[in-house]
């Protein structure tokens, strides 16, 4: 089969009569606005913000991983997953889980080994308003 020149292919956006939505294209707008545009920016936010880190929302450098201690949106268990947020092997890492290429997959086992010695569960690390 011949290959396609890049000439060849149908975009919307040659077609004279296509009209982007007014609400995507605003939508888009402020998403490649958001978006890091230098490699000092992430590294300035990574000293910001010591408390986070891209490994938190699955390994996105472009989510807004600084806020997964307050809102979570953009975490691996947020409302409001990126597009990067799809290799599982991050994700699994990120919420405190790791496999082995020939490991069984007993997830609720292997939560509970992660929570087993956890801090925040353990009833000293409370204060006097049963607050961490």
């Amino acid at each position: 089969m011949p290959k396609k020149r890049p000439e060849e292919f149908e975009y919307l956006s040659n077609d004279p009569n296509f009209v982007p939505d007014p609400e995507i294209e605003e939508f888009m707008e402020e998403e490649i606005a958001r978006a890091p545009k230098d490699p000092d920016q992430l590294a300035q936010r990574l000293r910001d913000n010591t408390a986070a880190s891209p490994a938190d929302s699955g390994g996105d450098p472009d989510a807004s991983w600084e806020d997964v201690n307050d809102s979570g949106e953009e975490s691996v268990a947020g409302d409001n997953p990126t597009p990067d947020q799809s290799l599982v092997e991050e994700n699994a890492r990120a919420v405190g889980v790791s496999y082995e290429d020939n490991e069984e997959l007993e997830f609720t086992e292997k939560i509970e080994k992660r929570d087993r010695n956890r801090f925040e569960l353990d009833p000293r690390s409370k204060t006097g308003d049963n607050s961490i």
